[in-house]
């Protein structure tokens, strides 16, 4: 029995459809039956959580699993000190060394080893309060999502979209959700003892002119894609009902100055298949 949090979300689903597909057992931790209940006409088991801090719920659906994927629910606009993954990090480490499943593996992210605050900082939390059960733990450490570009859909179909990643021709470490969602799967169905980190990246780095030209291609029009000025970003993020736009920003400062990166030494490496062009592309027939 593999459980799996987050199968509402586009790893999570991936991960629970390629163990389906394998034959194997899943069970679906949801907030309700409602959101359950496509993934039970699946064949997955049901297993309600509401809250993801909830230690004694978690430990109860964790109970005689042979793996676990474990995700932290993503909150772009968390309080500086990161409250609500604390207690996330917290309840998930309790319920685990309590019920002892197969192993565990941690959708964790790129840049998780740096020490200067941003957005991403949540992972500190989990890594080592994951580290510290006894159970087999896998990071996986994953590169800039490649499906964020959803986000310029929209203006990419009018001829220009906003970049924050700049310069416009700084590449970084990207990898589409369709490669984690796989190797997941992969990482639950190994056998291993301790704690392994493993960094997910994709077929190569991107930039944000990669992203123009992909979409451009899609379209079949020129696309640019413009820098944000970082000067406007705080007004910008508060505009759009931001509290606490300080860590998006370091964020987006980590990537475009290089440290946010992959760690390497001491870590795996995976490299996925699937091209920026490719899920440009999707997303643009999904519309």
């Amino acid at each position: 029995m593999f459980v799996i949090t987050g199968i509402t979300g586009k790893v999570g689903a991936i991960v629970a459809t390629t163990l389906l597909n394998a034959g194997q057992q899943v069970r679906a931790v949801v907030r309700s039956e409602e959101k359950g209940a496509p993934w039970q006409a699946r064949g997955c088991e049901i297993a309600v959580v509401p809250e993801a801090d909830d230690s004694a719920g978690l430990a109860r659906v964790f109970s005689d699993a042979g793996g676990v994927f474990l995700m932290n629910p993503p909150n772009y606009d968390s309080a500086p000190t990161f409250p609500d993954s604390r207690r996330r990090a917290e309840a998930s480490a309790k319920a685990i060394a309590d019920v002892k499943p197969g192993r565990v593996v941690l959708l964790s992210t790129v840049g998780a080893q740096a020490t200067e605050f941003n957005l991403l900082n949540w992972a500190q939390f989990y890594e080592p309060a994951l580290a510290a059960t006894g159970v087999p733990t896998a990071l996986l450490r994953a590169a800039w999502f490649m499906e964020n570009a959803a986000w310029d859909v929209a203006g990419a179909r009018e001829g220009r979209f906003d970049s924050y990643l700049q310069p416009l021709d700084h590449a970084i470490e990207m990898v589409s959700v369709h490669d984690i969602g796989r190797t997941v799967a992969d990482l639950l169905r190994e056998n291993w003892s301790g704690v392994r980190t493993v960094e997910q990246s994709g077929p190569r780095k991107y930039s944000a002119n990669d992203e123009a030209a992909g979409f451009a291609a899609a379209l079949g029009h020129s696309v640019e894609a413009v820098i944000v000025p970082r000067e406007r970003w705080e007004a910008t993020f508060r505009a759009q009902g931001m509290q606490n736009p300080q860590g998006r920003i370091r964020m987006l400062d980590g990537f475009n100055e290089g440290w946010i990166d992959f760690e390497r030494q001491g870590t795996e490496q995976r490299n996925g298949t699937v091209t920026f062009e490719r899920v440009l592309s999707e997303l643009i027939a999904e519309g």
